[in-house]
C-alpha cells in the first residue's frame, strides 16, 4: 500500500507507472471507509494480517490473487473520467482470459441498481465495471486521486483460499489453473497495445524505497489508521492521505 502511494506521487511528476504484487503472508486489506470491528464478522480470515487500503470498497483477502496498481498523470486521456480506465484495464483482462478459454465479461448493471447493504467481502459485491465469470465476480478495481494524478489498483482471483472458503476463483469456475506469471506477461503486453506505451522494468529508487518505508512505518503500518474509519481526523494524522472516488466495485 505504501509503494502504490508512492507510484501515485510519481504519476502526478508525469510518469505512467504499472505494478503487479503478491502477499506474504495471506493478508486481509479494509477498504477506507470499512470499520475494524466488521472483520469479526468474517472467521476464516480471522487469523490473516490486516492493513486499511486507501480505497474504498470491500475487504480483500489477499492469497491465491493477483494485485496490480497503475498511476497515471491527472492529465492522461485514460484518466480523464472515472470508468474509462476501470473499463480498459478490465476490459484487456477478459481478452487475455478469453485466450486462455475462459469467458469473462463485464458486469453491466447500472451502478444506483446496486446500492444495498454491502457484504464485508469486496468479492461479493458487483457493480457495473467489474469482471465475472457468469454471475461470479473475478476481478474488481478502485481508484484514489490526488491533485495531479490517479492511482487505480485491484485484484485478480485466481483460486479459493482458505481464508475465504465461500469465494471460488478462477481455477474453480474454469477448471483450469492459470498459471500466474504468463497471465501478467499477456496482461502486459494488451495494456501496452491499448495505452500505445512500452513499459520499461524499472525497480524502485533508493529514495522511493525510503519513501515507501517511512510511509509504511507512520501510517499503514500504524495502529491510528488501522482502527480508524471516517474523514474528520484523517488530514490531522496523514497528511499524505488521498482523497476521491471508491471505484465501481465498492457502493459507499
Amino acid at each position: 500500500m505504501a509503494v502504490d502511494e508512492v507510484l501515485l506521487a510519481a504519476a502526478a511528476g508525469g510518469r505512467c507507472l504499472l505494478r503487479f504484487y503478491r502477499w506474504q503472508p495471506p493478508t486481509l486489506s479494509l477498504g477506507y471507509f470499512q470499520a475494524l470491528d466488521d472483520r469479526r464478522r468474517h472467521a476464516a480470515s480471522l487469523g490473516c494480517p490486516v492493513v486499511r487500503r486507501a480505497s474504498g470498497g470491500g475487504a480483500i483477502v489477499h492469497d491465491r490473487e493477483i494485485t496490480y496498481s497503475v498511476a497515471l498523470p491527472s492529465d492522461h486521456p485514460l484518466a480523464i473520467g472515472r470508468m474509462r480506465l476501470y473499463q480498459t484495464v478490465h476490459q484487456t483482462l477478459i481478452e487475455v482470459l478469453a485466450d486462455a478459454g475462459v469467458r469473462a465479461e463485464l458486469y453491466r448493471q447500472e451502478p444506483q441498481q446496486a446500492k444495498c447493504a454491502c457484504p464485508f467481502l469486496c468479492f461479493q459485491r458487483r457493480a457495473a465495471g467489474d469482471v465475472v465469470v457468469g454471475t461470479v465476480k473475478v476481478a474488481g478495481s478502485a481508484q484514489r486521486r490526488l491533485q495531479g494524478a490517479v492511482l487505480q489498483h485491484g485484484s485478480v482471483l485466481l483460486g479459493r483460499s482458505a481464508a475465504a472458503p465461500e469465494l471460488d476463483g478462477l481455477r474453480e469456475l474454469s477448471g483450469t489453473s492459470l498459471p500466474e506469471d504468463p497471465l501478467i506477461e499477456a496482461w502486459v503486453d494488451r495494456l501496452s497495445h491499448r495505452l500505445e506505451m512500452t513499459w520499461q522494468r524499472q525497480p524502485l529508487t533508493d529514495r522511493q524505497r525510503a519513501e515507501a518505508a517511512e510511509l509504511a512505518r507512520r501510517k499503514y503500518a500504524a495502529e491510528a489508521w488501522t482502527m480508524w474509519r471516517g474523514r474528520e481526523r484523517i488530514a490531522d494524522n496523514f497528511p499524505r492521505a488521498v482523497m476521491g472516488s471508491a471505484g465501481p466495485g465498492c457502493v459507499e
